[in-house]
């Protein structure tokens, strides 16, 4: 049994689209369950895509997500160069395309672009239109070529697929599909520039670096019979395909960049964590047998099996993933969860308050970080109120009942000097105790007038006792006045 090789191979043209991460995440999962190897290539053959800063996107976004690469551009594993570019530099796919044309499997292609645009076209099923190549210079003479090559004339090189027939591939996922030979392009396999297409250089580089299984996009199974014809005529043997379903919106289109949030930068921008998301993303097109939907890494890696991927397309749940993102964020342990906190606290509050304090109270009750300022805002400044908040049913207050509490209330909290959340906790129990009510007669206008919101993070005294004595007696005395 040879060992399992996946690869990740991105193109450097941006931020890291979620369907991209999904499948170095599946490739990643798919070499470590069998304890084989996960590569990392950067296919950078159409330069005119290339961003600056797009490389170090890549390797960041691997590192943080976890999916950490045996072998890569940095890591040399004995296959490299690891980037096209400069495998292209060495004249390999060149040499292979020149094998080709020597079998008579591919063929040197002259046509400028006014005749290539004069050609028959047909509209894919996507309503992608399609330049149906007609052939015409697999039947230059030799002389010709020679003649072309000669003079500089510029060129592609092109497979030459059969007119006739069937190919059939299997996909782990889709299972047998074939095509007719007829349908299938003879597709370019070098540009005019020099350099491969996608699809030639990948054949070529999958099968050299040892490649076992390819992980990709559903949007390529059309592609697949051209990679197998390629296979076929090195007499290369066929990598397992595993193609993973199409990622949709809420709408059922397909996830794009004006979503919002199709990469994995903007969803760390908007307040998910790291691990929320590689753990959402691996349940894009994959089922796990149990119940279990929150795992670990090392947990997806034991449990991950591509046999249950999903043919339908999935849909990106964003409410399922801020559940998850809160779950996430309730297990994290205190000093992490603050250092993400932190940012979000000092958008909001100025004053001299304790932010870890206040941290502690919203922890279990955000599910995304910028869900924190607009709970804690009310810190910073009382925000202004109805007084028909004072009135709850469940708890029996109304606003008569609620100044009454608030003014007896009042000086039993004047003369008290520790504002510790057990002391003021106390005060207010032996007014209840007093007055032989229950805790929220009192406990709902002092959580009310120190706070001015509906719902808060922590009760009135843990309230209290960030804000201080000051700052706790003077919303008590406004709130007494407004409802005088």
């Amino acid at each position: 049994m040879n060992k399992v090789r996946t690869r990740f191979a991105p193109s450097p043209t941006g931020r890291m689209h979620v369907g991209n991460l999904r499948t170095a995440l599946y490739a990643y999962l798919i070499a470590k369950h069998e304890d084989g190897d996960f590569m990392l290539r950067i296919e950078d053959t159409d330069q005119e895509r290339f961003v600056d800063g797009a490389l170090d996107i890549i390797y960041r976004t691997l590192e943080k997500t976890g999916l950490i690469h045996d072998e890569g551009p940095d890591k040399d594993g004995g296959v490299g160069p690891y980037v096209q570019s400069e495998r292209n530099a060495s004249g390999l796919y060149l040499k292979y395309a020149k094998q080709l044309i020597e079998q008579g499997d591919a063929y040197y292609c002259f046509c400028d672009k006014e005749r290539l645009e004069s050609l028959r076209t047909s509209v894919s099923e996507n309503g992608v239109e399609i330049v149906n190549y007609d052939k015409h210079c697999l039947h230059l003479s030799k002389e010709e070529i020679e003649a072309n090559l000669a003079e500089g004339k510029p060129y592609v090189i092109r497979i030459n697929m059969p007119t006739e027939g069937i190919t059939t591939f299997h996909d782990e996922i889709y299972g047998d599909i074939s095509v007719p030979n007829a349908e299938l392009d003879d597709m370019i396999l070098i540009k005019s520039d020099g350099y491969p297409t996608y699809n030639f250089a990948n054949v070529i580089d999958d099968h050299l670096m040892g490649i076992t299984h390819v992980v990709r996009g559903n949007e390529y199974l059309s592609s697949a019979p051209k990679y197998n014809r390629l296979y076929e005529a090195f007499g290369w043997e066929v990598p397992v395909y595993v193609h993973c379903p199409l990622i949709t919106d809420e709408n059922h289109k397909k996830l794009s960049k004006r979503c919002g949030h199709s990469s994995y930068e903007d969803l760390l921008e908007q307040g998910y964590v790291s691990e929320a998301i590689v753990n959402y993303v691996a349940l894009l097109g994959w089922c796990p047998e149990g119940t279990q939907e929150i795992f670990s890494l090392p947990e997806l890696v034991k449990e991950f099996d591509y046999r249950h991927m999903s043919k339908s397309p999935a849909v990106f749940d964003t409410a399922k993933l801020k559940w998850m993102n809160g779950e996430y964020l309730k297990s994290m342990d205190f000093d992490t969860f603050y250092e993400l906190a932190e940012p979000y606290l000092k958008e909001v509050i100025t004053k001299d308050l304790d932010l870890k304090k206040i941290a502690a109270l919203v922890k279990t009750r955000i599910e995304i970080l910028p869900d924190i300022k607009e709970q804690v805002d009310f810190f910073e400044e009382l925000p202004e109120y109805d007084t028909a908040m004072y009135c709850h049913k469940k708890m029996k207050t109304n606003e008569e009942t609620s100044l009454e509490a608030l003014k007896e209330i009042l000086p039993k909290l004047e003369a008290c000097d520790d504002y510790s959340n057990d002391a003021l906790f106390l005060v207010l129990k032996s007014y209840v105790e007093e007055k032989g009510c229950k805790n929220g007669f009192i406990m709902w206008p002092v959580r009310t007038a120190v706070s001015g919101k509906q719902n808060t993070p922590g009760g009135a005294t843990e309230i209290m006792e960030i804000l201080g004595k000051e700052e706790s007696l003077a919303r008590i005395k406004k709130a007494i006045e407004m409802l005088s």
